[in-house]
């Protein structure tokens, strides 16, 4: 959750109209508002650092589980609170009575991607100033992360129809952004010092299928709206490139030359979701395989730097005690380096809620406890296994005797840190550290000149 409000009371007077934010759930989510905000600070809105000075205040909700949309609901009925001029958008706003017979006095509802709607209700809220300055607005827009890594979103959607997920049903089919248009914004975002780029969709490996594949004249060449071509330019732009959501279609396999060319990380985020073909076929995953270990050892083989992160859902509706084992022999043969692990857990007009039997909840916990015990002793030895080695590391903050930072294997919020000693340090340094102790999840070094 990112939030541009505290409670800190503020009587200075604003000479714009002021916007206070609170973005819920996931990255794609937090893209959506920097877009919005990047909208309304072109126009002259300032925004507040509390949520009594705001004019209005957007919230922008999640709603891809009963538990997210408890949290928006908490997090509209804080505002509506504290100031009582707000507006709602996002996951949640694709089914507004879900809002307005709790809040009925919101300001308006917009689903998600609803941008012009959003924009043209914070108008009829506060008005935008007469004389907009223009000239405040960064070229890379408003971003919500920290300088040095953004999020690339390059489409919309999603054409899957898994059992456990309504995002279909809330942000619709895929849409794919035009290659050349996220490619300009990938080199403004490295003009304006943006070290690392994190490549962001539902379904990142089916970009531009919805377009078929789209070419499109790029400077001097012609490149095509698809997943390798958008990988290949990436790579030039001399940053972190990172892929997230990426399922495992054939055509993946690509990307694992261009890992170890160091043209893009060798880290890739692929959401395998369980192992057992029984539960895979309950949850209608799209490109599950019986030989995806096969696939991953390729994989290893092509790029042997390769991280590969995933997540899991365990307690899943009809997963036996024969699939949750299968499920562990395949993470015991397959050791995946970053893993998490969900429990089951019913969403709102999913079909999964159909599925019988439930497991039940004291199940699941035990279930879920036996599995991230496995993947701990995976991750410890994997992580041991870099003591003594030097890694690039990215600072994300800095302290007195040194700062936190990631190896190339870790995303920023969902893997692990390094805790880094040494001097001089800055947010976004991309420094070289002397591994020297490790965990199950972190690591800890010292910085070695380059």
């Amino acid at each position: 959750m990112t939030k541009t409000i505290t409670k800190k009371k503020n009587t200075k007077e604003q000479e714009a109209p002021t916007v206070g934010v609170v973005s819920l759930g996931c990255p794609k989510a937090l893209v959506d508002t920097e877009r919005i905000l990047t909208q309304l600070r072109s126009e002259g809105y300032q925004l507040s650092p509390d949520y009594e000075n705001a004019n209005v205040v957007l919230v922008n909700t999640c709603g891809f589980l009963d538990s997210a949309k408890k949290e928006s609901l908490e997090a509209i009925g804080e505002a509506m609170a504290a100031n009582g001029r707000v507006i709602v958008t996002g996951c949640m706003g694709a089914e507004p009575e879900q809002i307005t017979k709790e809040f009925p006095k919101v300001l308006a509802v917009t689903g998600p991607q609803q941008y012009e709607a959003v924009v043209n209700a914070v108008h009829a809220a506060a008005p935008a100033p007469h004389d907009p300055y223009v000239d405040l607005v960064p070229p890379q827009g408003i971003k919500l992360t920290p300088r040095h890594y953004a999020y690339l979103k390059i489409s919309e959607g999603c054409n899957n129809r898994c059992t456990f997920c309504i995002i279909p049903k809330l942000r619709g089919d895929l849409v794919s952004r035009p290659i050349i248009q996220v490619l300009s914004e990938a080199e403004r975002l490295v003009k304006a010092g943006v070290k690392e780029l994190l490549v962001i969709s539902q379904d990142t490996s089916a970009y531009g299928i919805d377009t078929k594949y789209q070419a499109m004249p790029w400077k001097n060449r012609t490149i095509r709206t698809k997943f390798i071509d958008l990988c290949r330019e990436m790579g030039e732009l001399g940053v972190w490139t990172r892929l997230h959501y990426v399922y495992p279609y054939p055509h993946v396999d690509e990307v694992f030359g261009l890992m170890n060319e160091h043209k893009i990380l060798p880290y890739i985020d692929i959401p395998f979701q369980h192992a057992s073909p029984a539960v895979l076929k309950n949850m209608r995953r799209p490109a599950h395989q019986e030989k995806t270990l096969d696939r991953i050892k390729s994989w290893k083989q092509q790029c042997p730097d390769l991280t590969i992160r995933s997540t899991f859902i365990v307690g899943f509706p009809g997963e036996t005690e024969e699939d949750f084992n299968f499920l562990l022999d395949w993470m015991q043969e397959a050791q995946l380096d970053r893993v998490g692990c969900f429990k089951y857990e019913p969403v709102t007009g999913a079909p999964s809620n159909d599925i019988q039997p439930h497991v039940p909840e004291e199940v699941k916990e035990e279930r879920w406890h036996r599995f991230m015990q496995l993947q701990q002793g995976i991750s410890k030895a994997k992580l041991a296994a870099k003591v003594g080695k030097t890694l690039p590391v990215i600072i994300d903050s800095v302290g007195r005797d040194g700062g936190i930072g990631r190896t190339m294997g870790d995303a920023p919020e969902i893997d692990g840190t390094v805790k880094v000693t040494g001097k001089n340090l800055k947010e976004g340094d991309i420094v070289q550290v002397k591994i020297t102790a490790a965990d199950e999840y972190d690591l800890e070094g010292k910085t070695v000149a380059a």
